[in-house]
């Protein structure tokens, strides 16, 4: 993976006289901020900056957004015999999206503390997130050249239920494997096996499945 290097320019200003120059205002790159949120480079993050609201709403509600979501498959792919290969799928913001639920004047696209906790929960209870077209393309495709869909997802497992129907809902209608996060899965995480997710894929490997994409 490229490791991005996400620099914040601020202006520091210059002491005049014996009196010290009033504090900066940070200047963010806001596409320098996503860019650095989406390949990990900045984590536990709460709220979107306030000076980006208006462009992550304006990214999320636009063209770009669509083909950024749009994933090509290569037909070419050499597919098992076995039935063995499959592919991973997240939800949110991946075969799900959770668009209607940031654009709420209370959320703001993540603007406010609103996008975590609760009210995040209750977005997902009430089943209404749309498929990403792309995602959906894919998950189709796959299901013609006999690969496996299988979600391995962070959703806790109180809502295994809620985001199935969603997940059907929303044209996502059969899977091998469907896995949430369990209570004690946070704490699965060593610096050579990697976090959870890493270490189901490792449990699949070893069961004899091929992970051909994900």
């Amino acid at each position: 993976m490229k490791v991005i290097l996400f620099v914040l320019f601020i202006d520091t200003g210059a002491a005049t006289g014996a009196a010290a120059a009033p504090a900066p205002v940070p200047q963010i790159n806001c596409l320098s901020w996503r860019i650095a949120v989406e390949t990990n480079n900045i984590r536990n993050w709460k709220t979107v900056p306030a000076q980006c609201k208006r462009y992550v709403s304006e990214y999320m509600t636009s063209q770009q957004y669509r083909d950024d979501c749009n994933v090509v498959v290569i037909r070419s792919l050499n597919v098992s015999k076995e039935g063995k290969d499959l592919w991973v799928f997240n939800i949110d913001e991946t075969t799900l999206s959770n668009v209607p639920y940031y654009s709420r004047p209370e959320v703001g696209y993540g603007a406010t503390k609103s996008n975590v906790g609760k009210k995040f929960e209750s977005w997902i209870k009430e089943g209404k997130s749309p498929a990403v077209p792309g995602a959906l393309l894919l998950y189709k495709t796959l299901l013609e050249l006999g690969i496996k869909p299988i979600f391995i997802t962070d959703t806790k497992e109180e809502f295994r239920q809620v985001r199935i129907a969603n997940l059907k809902k929303a044209g996502y209608h059969s899977w091998f494997k469907f896995i949430c996060k369990g209570k004690n899965d946070s704490e699965l995480y060593t610096e050579h096996r990697g976090n959870w997710k890493t270490q189901k894929r490792a449990e699949l490997v070893k069961a004899g499945y091929r992970l051909v994409g994900n």
